[in-house]
Order: structure tokens, then C-alpha cells, then sequence
């Protein structure tokens, strides 16, 4: 007896390729935007004196986890 396999849930069931081809560039698109953000708010804490970090209490340790938290969020501990 032979046992045959078919494939009964296509990826693009219910979608037109269109929408299937365009959340990658979705994902790509947000992904620039928040690299953007980063590279501005990494540049302006960059700019600013040892003073005027020290008076908003920034650490320069602190410059780049700052901007990726602008960028993309904190990290929550899961």
C-alpha cells in the first residue's frame, strides 16, 4: 500500500500575491525608519557637551543604548 502526503494549507491561501510580496517590504521599510531614528538621536546625544549630558543625568555610557531604546523600544526581560 502506498501512503501519499498532500499539502492542504498554501501560505498564500486567502491572499493575493500582491499582499503576501509586500510585508516583507513592510518589514523592511520600518526597519530603515527605526535605523533612521537611532542614527539621528545617536548623533544629537553625541553632540551634546559632558555638561548638558551631565545635566539631563546621561551618562556618555549610556548614548547608545539610549538610542536603540529611541529606535526600537526597551528590551523587556522575558
Amino acid at each position: 500500500m502506498t501512503m501519499m502526503a498532500f499539502v492542504t494549507n498554501d501560505r498564500l491561501s486567502g491572499q493575493g500575491l500582491a499582499a503576501s510580496l509586500s510585508e516583507p517590504f513592510r518589514r523592511i521599510r520600518a526597519e530603515l525608519r527605526a535605523r533612521r531614528v537611532y542614527v539621528q538621536t545617536l548623533r544629537q546625544l553625541r553632540a551634546l557637551s559632558s555638561r548638558e549630558r551631565a545635566d539631563l543625568g546621561i551618562a556618555q555610557t549610556m548614548i547608545t543604548r539610549l538610542a536603540a531604546e529611541a529606535a526600537w523600544g526597551k528590551k523587556t526581560n522575558s
